[in-house]
C-alpha cells in the first residue's frame, strides 16, 4: 500500500515583510470531505503498516489491562457526614460515584453511575461531580464529544430524579452556595478560553443566569473555588505570570466581591483560608520560588502581607495545607518533593522520611481543619501509587491503600531506579535524568531506551509508578525521564530559562541528555527512541529537525508543532493565554525566534527517524490539522524510507480515549510501534 500524500494548495502567510508557503493549509477544514478523505487514508495506512504488530498489540493490551483490579474502588474519604467513594465494576469501562453516611458499614447510596450515562456514545467523560452542602442535591458535568466543553446537570440524591436544569457550554466545574439553591459555574468563549462566571438558581433557565464575572483580558482565564473552611466563594483570574482574586462569604451569594490584590504584571499568589484570616501563597518582593504570607481578611491587600514561611532561594515552594495545629508544605529541593510538618504550637519542624533516588510525594485530600491526621501520597518508578495516613502529633505512619499490579509477575525489587546529572552545551548546566529498567537488563549500545520529555507551563514530569511501563520494561527497555528546562523541576529559574526568547533550552536539554545517555553506555542511537505529548509533542518535533540521527524513532501524542501559525490565529482555542508562555508572534523577534524552532517550518529535505504521530480529531488543546500538516509535509519532504505513520482518533480529543480500559489500545499500539522498529534495527 502507497502512503497518502494530500494535495497540494499554496497559500501565502506573509508577517513582518517575511513570507511562509503552507500547501497544507487547507486540511484545517473541519467539514471538508477532502480533508476526512485524507485522514482516513492515514488511518487505513497506519492498520497497514502495522498489520504485523495486530497480535502484539493485542498481546500487551491484555498484559496491561491484566494489571488493573476489574473492581476497584479508590480510597474513601469522609466529608459532611459522608464518606465518598469511586468504585469500578468489572466488565464496565467508567466510574460509579458512591457515599456511604457516617459509616463505612452504611448501605451505599449510589451518587453517580456514569456507565448508565454513556450507554451507547462512543465518547464520554465526567469532568466534576458536586454535592450540595445540605446533601440532597448533586451537580455533575459531562462530554460527549472531547472538546472538554461541558454541560452542567443535576441531580436529586433523595429521588434519583435528574432535574430539568441544563446548562451548557462551561469548564466542568460547579460550586455551590451555601443555601443550596445557587451554583457559580464559568462559561467558555469561542476560542475556549474560560471568560465568565454566572450564578445559577436551582429550578431556572439557564438563560436568566446572572453574569458576575467577565474576564476581557483575552491572556487570562477564571476559576471559581470554595475555600477548604467552605466559608468563603472565591473567581480566580490569572494568566501565565499573573493573578487577581476576589471573594464573596459563602452564605451570602448576593454580597459584593472583595479583590484581595489587583492583578499586577509579573505577580502571582493563591488563596486559602483560616479563622479571621487568608494564607497566600506569591512571589511577591521577588521571592522567585514563592513564600507564604498571610493577611486579615477584612484588609487583605498586598501591603497588609505579613511572611509566614519566607523566601528561600533554593526551595520551590509548591503547595500547602492548613490544620487548626499545624502548617504542612509542599517543597522541592534539587528536584526532590519533600513535605514538611511544622507543629504552630511548638515551631518544632521537620520533614517526612522519603528513600527512592528519584520519588513523587504530595499532600492528597485533607478535607478536615481540627485534625491531627495528615493524608499523604507516595509513588516512585519501582513504587506503586501509595496513600498513607500520618498522625502529626504521634510521628506515626499507616499505609491505607497502595496500588495493586496484579498478573503475579510484578515485584518492586526487581527493578532498578537512578538519578543522573546530564551535562549541557554550555559547560555549566546539569540536566536531571530519572530512569528505571529491569534488573535483568544491562545497559549496553543494543540496549533499547525509551527518553521521556515535556519542558513547558512550568508544569514538572516526576518520577511516578505506571503499571503499563512494565510491559516495555519487562521486554528489556530502559525508561528515562529528562527534567528539562520549560519544567519547574529545579525551582522557578529551571522554568525561565525555558519559555519565551529561551524556549531552544528545552530542546537542547533534551538532546543534551540523549547523548549523555549514549556517552555513558546507556544505549545507542540504533536503539534510542523519544516521546511527548502536546507541548511534549512540539519538544521532539523539534528534536527531529535539530539532530534527526540521533533518535532511532519518535512517538508524538498530539504535538503542538505549527508554532507560529497557531499563535497567530487568536480564534484557536487558547493562543491569546499563551503568549506569556512561548511569545507573541507579533512581535517580530518572537515571530522569527518561533519560527526558528517550529516544526511544521523547518521540515527539510532529508533522512527522519521512524515516526509514529497521533491526534484526537476533537481535540481542543492542539487542533488536529496541526499534526496532520506535520505529516503531510515530512511525507513530501523526508528522504528516507523509515516508517511515518499518522493516526488519528475520530471520536476523541487530547486525551484520548474515554473509558478506563479504551486508552490501553493505545499504550498498545505505541508500544508494538518501538518494538517493531526497534527489532528491525
Amino acid at each position: 500500500m502507497k502512503a497518502p500524500q494530500a494535495k497540494k494548495i499554496e497559500k501565502i502567510l506573509e508577517k513582518h515583510g517575511d513570507r511562509r508557503t503552507d500547501n497544507y493549509f487547507w486540511l484545517n477544514e473541519r467539514e471538508n470531505p477532502e480533508v476526512i478523505r485524507y485522514i482516513e487514508e492515514e488511518n487505513a495506512y497506519e492498520e497497514f503498516i502495522m498489520k504485523d504488530t495486530e497480535a502484539l498489540q493485542e498481546e500487551l493490551f491484555e498484559e496491561m489491562k491484566a494489571r488493573y483490579k476489574k473492581d476497584d474502588e479508590s480510597l474513601p474519604y469522609f466529608f459532611n457526614e459522608y464518606w465518598y467513594i469511586v468504585r469500578y465494576e468489572e466488565g464496565k469501562e467508567y466510574p460509579i460515584f458512591c457515599r456511604k453516611y457516617k459509616s463505612l458499614e452504611n448501605d451505599e447510596e449510589i451518587v453517580l453511575d456514569v456507565n448508565i450515562l454513556a450507554d451507547g456514545k462512543e465518547f464520554f467523560e465526567v469532568g466534576s461531580v458536586a454535592v450540595s452542602p445540605s446533601n440532597e442535591l448533586a451537580s455533575f458535568s459531562s462530554d460527549d464529544v472531547g472538546r472538554r466543553i461541558y454541560t452542567l446537570n443535576f441531580k436529586n440524591l433523595k429521588t434519583g430524579e435528574i432535574l430539568p436544569d441544563t446548562i451548557p457550554n462551561t469548564t466542568g466545574k460547579a460550586v455551590w452556595a451555601n443555601d443550596n439553591q445557587h451554583i457559580f459555574y464559568i462559561r467558555k468563549d469561542k476560542s475556549l478560553r474560560a471568560f465568565q462566571v454566572y450564578r445559577h438558581q436551582l429550578g431556572t433557565d439557564s438563560v436568566e443566569d446572572v453574569l458576575i464575572f467577565h474576564e476581557e483580558d483575552e491572556t487570562f482565564d477564571v476559576n471559581v473555588f470554595k475555600t477548604k473552611s467552605l466559608e468563603y466563594i472565591f473567581i480566580a483570574s490569572s494568566s501565565t505570570i499573573s493573578d487577581e482574586h476576589r471573594f464573596i462569604p459563602s452564605d451570602n451569594v448576593f454580597a459584593e466581591w472583595t479583590v484581595i490584590q489587583p492583578r499586577i504584571d509579573d505577580l502571582e499568589y493563591s488563596v486559602e483560608h483560616y479563622k479571621d484570616e487568608f494564607y497566600i501563597i506569591t512571589n511577591a518582593d521577588d521571592a522567585i520560588n514563592f513564600k507564604i504570607v498571610k493577611t486579615k481578611i477584612d484588609n487583605c491587600g498586598m501591603e497588609n502581607w505579613v511572611d509566614v514561611i519566607p523566601h528561600r532561594a533554593e526551595v520551590l515552594l509548591e503547595g500547602f495545607e492548613i490544620f487548626k495545629d499545624y502548617l504542612v508544605l509542599e517543597e522541592r529541593e534539587r528536584g526532590l518533593l519533600q513535605i514538611k510538618i511544622i507543629d504552630e504550637k511548638t515551631q518544632e519542624s521537620y520533614y517526612l522520611p522519603f528513600s527512592d533516588p528519584t520519588y513523587t510525594a504530595y499532600i492528597g485530600i485533607n478535607l478536615e481543619f481540627d485534625t491531627e491526621i495528615l493524608r499523604y501520597g507516595y509513588t516512585s518508578l519501582t513504587q506503586p501509587s501509595s496513600t498513607y495516613e500520618y498522625n502529626m502529633k504521634e510521628k506515626t505512619t499507616k499505609l491505607l491503600k497502595q496500588q495493586e499490579v496484579l498478573g503475579g509477575k510484578f515485584a518492586p525489587e526487581n527493578y532498578i531506579s537512578e538519578r543522573i546529572w546530564a551535562d549541557s552545551r554550555d559547560g555549566k548546566t546539569k540536566v536531571p535524568i530519572s530512569l528505571v529498567y529491569h534488573k535483568d537488563t544491562k545497559k549496553s549500545p543494543d540496549t533499547p531506551l525509551l527518553l521521556y520529555g515535556y519542558g513547558s507551563y512550568g508544569h514538572t514530569v516526576d518520577a511516578s509508578f505506571s503499571n503499563v511501563r512494565l510491559s516495555l520494561l519487562d521486554r528489556g527497555f530502559i525508561y528515562a525521564i529528562a527534567h528539562i528546562r520549560g519544567g519547574e523541576y529545579l525551582g522557578r529559574e529551571w522554568y525561565e530559562d525555558g519559555k519565551m526568547l529561551f524556549k531552544k533550552n528545552t530542546f537542547f536539554d533534551f538532546i543534551d541528555a540523549g547523548k549523555y545517555l549514549i556517552r555513558e553506555n546507556y544505549t545507542s542511537s540504533k536503539h534510542m527512541y523519544a516521546m511527548g505529548g502536546s507541548a511534549g509533542g512540539l519538544l521532539v518535533g523539534a528534536v527531529v529537525n535539530y539532530e534527526p540521527q540521533l533518535f532511532n524513532g519518535i512517538v508524538a501524542q498530539v504535538p503542538f508543532v505549527d508554532v507560529v501559525t497557531t499563535m497567530l490565529d487568536d480564534t484557536i482555542p487558547l493562543t491569546t493565554g499563551e503568549y506569556d508562555e512561548w511569545g507573541n508572534p507579533n512581535d517580530k523577534e518572537y515571530y522569527h525566534y518561533m519560527k526558528d524552532y517550529s516544526p511544521y517550518d523547518n521540515v527539510e529535505a532529508k533522512d527522519y527517524p521512524h515516526m509514529l504521530i497521533t491526534t484526537g480529531f476533537h481535540d481542543s488543546q492542539v487542533q488536529y490539522w496541526e499534526p496532520a500538516k506535520w505529516t503531510a509535509k515530512l511525507r513530501e519532504l523526508k528522504t528516507d524510507n523509515n516508517i511515518l505513520v499518522f493516526k488519528t482518533d475520530m471520536s476523541s480529543g487530547h486525551g484520548g480515549a474515554s473509558g478506563r480500559f479504551e486508552s490501553l489500545k493505545e499504550d498498545a499500539l505505541e508500544y508494538a510501534f518501538l518494538l517493531k522498529i526497534n527489532n528491525n534495527s
